[in-house]
């Protein structure tokens, strides 16, 4: 065990996800040294990075809700982060990104409704909950 370990294991980025990323990126940038190896430490401050820039980016969508007296962040407000925290060439591919995203998982989400009903009459018996304030009685 490290000494010194300041961030709670919940908050730390997986390991394995970095080292792709990382790996994948270099590979991209630099396709003839297909063979980069990268130090611990590397990971690490790129871990810790990634960690503290997703902080930083949801603190200022955070704020930018509340301005918008709303509780409930969406897209629109990690965009305009972006663009606050003076990082606007990422929205334009985080919005390609994000639109690939929805259009190829657009399915799952209507698909799996009905799952949940079934599952829903199954745990009931096949009779269907009474709705609050209602006791089921006839």
């Amino acid at each position: 065990m490290e000494t010194g370990k300041v961030v709670a294991e919940a908050e730390e980025l997986p390991k394995a996800i970095v080292r792709r990323v990382v790996k994948d990126t270099l590979s991209r940038c630099s396709p003839e040294d297909s063979d980069i190896i990268i130090h611990k430490d590397a990971l690490l401050a790129f871990s810790e990075s990634a960690r503290i820039f997703i902080h930083y980016l949801t603190a200022t969508a955070n704020d930018i809700c509340k301005e918008s007296k709303r509780q409930t962040m969406n897209a629109g407000d990690v965009f305009k982060a972006l663009e606050d925290i003076e990082f606007p060439e990422f929205v334009g591919p985080l919005k390609v990104s994000l639109n690939e995203f929805k259009r190829k998982n657009g399915g799952k989400k209507e698909g799996s409704s009905p799952n949940k009903e079934v599952q829903k009459k199954r745990k009931t018996g096949g009779k269907s909950t009474p709705k609050k304030g209602d006791t089921g009685e006839k």
